[in-house]
């Protein structure tokens, strides 16, 4: 690893309970730009995608990085433990940590379309967080007079199980920008298929597109595009919260977060191994329980026995699963839908080395812990809604469920928690996708034919 000089910029203000950094991406431009630089050497990502650089430093691109403020707070002790958390969400128009890498991928696109002229399409598979903020970033880019309408454009696909997750945009609200900028609904019953058909079309189309239309196509689901983003949650923390030995708890699909910030830390400090600070605890759900499964029992199909109850299901063998659910394989949230993640083998292999662990939470444990965990979180400014019914991204209160249960358990006994708060929302804080601008399909032709005429829109 190497390592670099620090620029000099001011501290971000440090409060007793609470530290606050508007626009990270901003404060930390130039840590960033170098962060890309290296990130270009070991790059392996089939197909097109931009150079590792961003468009030049100006007034534009300090309005675009905007929304990419960083807050961490103390939520207080339990047996001996402090936690504290991470806020990531408060672009108010995704309430998720995917704005930050949403708003580094779009201003790559914005770097090349600036250098070359080509026109960028972006192409990216989501459960609803990632199409959420990337069309978001896509419109930032507009608003700002980054890109127009005709020199970049996104197509999203999702599953319909978490349809009902995607806000509305007014990406969606003409009928040109509509055409060139589409959401498409897969109605497979497995909504991992959404990553094999994105990555498909885009593996028979990308040469037709360009010949065709002079546009450039880009599958952006690629773990590097996230990670180089999520570093600088590392360097947030470098400067805003005390050294001391830290494990970071996330609510994870894949744990792209967290590679983030262990490749953050690996920049900063220099080190292939960061001597401090750089523990890590997976919390997932029943539906998909395969990086803990991995980590404990290196299979990702294992599942605890269990037994039914008073119209429950429990049980007491492994502590790393609910003791209650309603349901073995329950889905509390759809937008955890990676099954068999490829950053299984080295999440487990960084957090044997560095510390951690991991947990998977239930339903029923979620809503039992909900009010005490609502209480907690209200005098940081994270709301949650009264009615638990009316959450729709269940992110945080996974992530403190699991921590929670998990200090009680004896699981997780490190000296301080940091607890990533990467998404968190409810029916009052978004309109859902209109009808109209949702486009179904059932096939690979379908979504080809949909990506084409966005392409000449």
């Amino acid at each position: 690893m190497t390592t670099t000089t620090r620029p000099a910029e001011a501290p971000a203000p440090t409060l007793a309970h609470e530290t606050v950094c508007p626009a990270v991406l901003t404060r930390y431009d130039a840590e960033l730009r170098q962060i890309l630089a290296a990130a270009a050497a070991g790059s392996t990502a089939p197909g097109f995608a931009p150079r590792w650089e961003l468009p030049e430093p100006g007034p534009a691109l300090v309005d675009f990085f905007a929304p990419s403020t960083m807050s961490a707070h103390r939520l207080g002790q339990r047996a001996g433990t402090d936690i504290s958390l991470l806020n990531l969400m408060h672009n108010p128009r995704t309430r998720t940590t995917k704005t930050f890498a949403s708003l580094v991928i779009v201003a790559r696109a914005v770097a090349h379309i600036r250098r070359t002229g080509e026109p960028i399409m972006i192409i990216t598979p989501s459960s609803a967080n990632k199409a959420t903020a990337l069309r978001d970033a896509v419109l930032r880019a507009h608003e700002t007079g980054l890109a127009s309408p005709e020199e970049l454009r996104i197509v999203a696909v999702v599953p319909a199980a978490s349809v009902a997750k995607v806000w509305d945009s007014p990406l969606a609200h003409e009928e040109d920008l509509r055409r060139a900028n589409p959401v498409a609904v897969l109605r497979a019953t497995a909504p991992g298929q959404v990553k094999q058909l994105a990555r498909a079309v885009v593996d028979e189309e990308a040469d037709t597109l360009l010949a065709a239309h002079g546009v450039r196509l880009w599958h952006t689901l690629d773990l590097g595009n996230y990670m180089v983003a999520d570093a600088v949650r590392a360097l947030f923390e470098r400067d805003a919260l005390p050294t001391r030995p830290r494990v970071h708890a996330h609510s994870v699909s894949s744990a792209y977060g967290l590679l983030g910030h262990f490749h953050g830390q690996q920049w900063h400090t220099g080190q292939e191994w960061p001597a401090e600070g750089a523990g890590y605890f997976l919390v997932q759900h029943l539906g998909t329980p395969d990086m803990v499964a991995s980590l404990y029992h290196d299979r990702f199909d294992y599942r605890p026995r269990w037994t039914a109850r008073d119209g429950l299901v429990v049980q007491d063998e492994d502590p790393h699963f609910p003791s209650t659910a309603y349901a073995p394989d329950e889905q509390l949230d759809p937008t955890f839908y990676t099954r068999t993640p490829v950053t299984s083998p080295r999440m487990n292999e960084i957090i044997r080395r560095q510390g951690g662990g991991g947990i998977v939470v239930s339903l029923a444990e979620c809503l039992q812990r909900y009010a005490a965990i609502r209480e907690m979180l209200a005098p940081h400014g994270v709301h949650l809604p009264v009615d638990l019914r009316d959450l729709r991204e269940w992110s945080l209160v996974m992530a403190l469920t699991g921590v929670l249960n998990a200090i009680d358990r004896g699981l997780l006994t490190a000296p301080d928690v940091l607890v990533h708060a990467s998404g968190s929302y409810s029916a009052a804080d978004f309109l859902p996708a209109r009808p109209h601008g949702l486009q179904p399909i059932d096939s690979f032709d379908d979504l080809r034919a949909l990506v084409r005429t966005a392409a000449a829109a």
